[in-house]
């Protein structure tokens, strides 16, 4: 692999120079008036991030998993029941999640390539008379198949079948890249990761919590200590940390907040979804097609790419890292071998995109895949020089 090279994984994904400058910073003291000058103005960034007016926003040294953990941890006991549906490898990862904790999980198999099922939600819910159901997970974005789901149904979803459970929703590779409305869509918990949207080194677990999952905490009785939010809350009211944190990475958000507001949400969204497009365009020209179903599936941030029968989606990964030291990503759980990813969010541009796309089609046409070199390239160059600010 040659670091020369941007990488084109769905995460961890390329970090801006002036990023990697802010994380370069010299130990300080955490108890300090510099670190809670440091800290203080980070929730209300990531509040803006997420479009909501006053959620409680924690930040764990974890990852998107850890910020999983603390939000089922600190809202839910075991044998609490919720609602999930499985339609890609981190769908199925959080439902596992779930059951470690002895939480029963009532789960909507649903076939890879689609996203949440707001109908099925909306049936499943409408017959839970007793009102066991204490929360609905959803993934965003589903970082295996390329598959963007329409939290708003699933909120209108729940309020069609007049239930009170809430909504816990996995933006991690969406957050900061795709438009997330967390006060519209009325969840009650975002999570996400430092590694992706805000193109970060991996090492931050980013959650922003509703009054309502705050409440809920009052009798939750899962085990917690590391990822104990009323813990954190109280510490970061007086601009501190329960324990030591990882000053670094705070002091990279921050920067990464005024980055992203630099360029403007609206902005960054819509370059998210123009170098999304350029890709399909390519994408459509090799004669292939995507793991996503339907084009309102389309996510912004990563694409799957389905392979010819015959062919495995893995060797393609695999000899692009060998042959042309780039990265792309594999297909996992039950698309493992059947697709290969191209990630295209946080620090991307339209030329680092065809970059990526020049390199994917060597790759195809080194493995025999029936395909003319240029022909992507030229598709997506065609979108990018008509669409220069779409």
């Amino acid at each position: 692999m040659s670091l020369q090279n941007p990488i084109f994984i769905p995460g961890p994904t390329n970090i801006p120079d002036e990023l990697r400058r802010a994380v370069d910073y010299p130990s300080i003291d955490h108890r300090s008036d510099i670190f809670a000058e440091m800290f203080q103005p980070i929730a209300a960034g990531v509040r803006r991030i997420l479009k909501s007016q006053d959620a409680e926003v924690v930040l764990f040294p974890s990852t998107g998993t850890g910020a999983w953990e603390a939000v089922i941890t600190n809202s839910l006991s075991p044998g609490d029941k919720v609602l999930a549906a499985r339609y890609g490898m981190f769908s199925e990862r959080w439902i596992a999640l779930c059951r470690r904790h002895g939480i029963e999980v009532s789960v909507i198999e649903t076939p890879w390539g689609e996203g949440a099922p707001a109908a099925a939600f909306e049936d499943v819910l409408a017959k839970d008379t007793d009102k066991r159901i204490r929360a609905v997970l959803v993934c965003h974005n589903e970082t295996a198949t390329g598959v963007k789901s329409d939290v708003a149904a699933v909120r209108r979803a729940i309020d069609a079948a007049s239930h009170p459970a809430m909504l816990f929703v996995d933006g991690v590779s969406s957050i900061a890249s795709m438009d997330f409305a967390m006060d519209e869509w009325r969840v009650d918990a975002a999570i996400t990761g430092s590694q992706k949207g805000f193109m970060l080194p991996a090492g931050l677990a980013i959650l922003a919590l509703s009054a309502k999952a705050i409440e809920a905490m009052d009798g939750a009785r899962c085990a917690r200590c590391f990822f104990d939010v009323r813990d954190m809350l109280k510490s970061n009211s007086a601009g501190g940390f329960p324990y030591t944190p990882p000053v670094n990475l705070i002091r990279g958000l921050g920067a990464a907040i005024e980055l992203l507001e630099k360029e403007g949400m609206e902005n960054v969204f819509a370059r998210h979804r123009r170098i999304a497009t350029g890709v399909r365009k390519a994408v459509a020209c090799w004669g292939l097609s995507l793991c996503a179903r339907s084009p309102s599936l389309y996510s912004d941030t990563v694409s799957a790419v389905l392979v010819p029968s015959g062919f495995d989606g893995t060797k393609v990964v695999t000899h692009a890292a060998q042959k042309y030291g780039v990265a792309f990503g594999v297909g996992l759980g039950d698309v493992a071998g059947k697709v290969f990813r191209i990630g295209h969010l946080g620090a991307m541009t339209d030329v680092m995109m065809l970059s990526g796309l020049a390199a994917i089609e060597m790759v195809m046409a080194d493995l025999g895949f029936s395909i003319e070199l240029g022909s992507g390239v030229s598709a997506a160059q065609a979108y990018y020089r008509g669409h220069p600010d779409a």
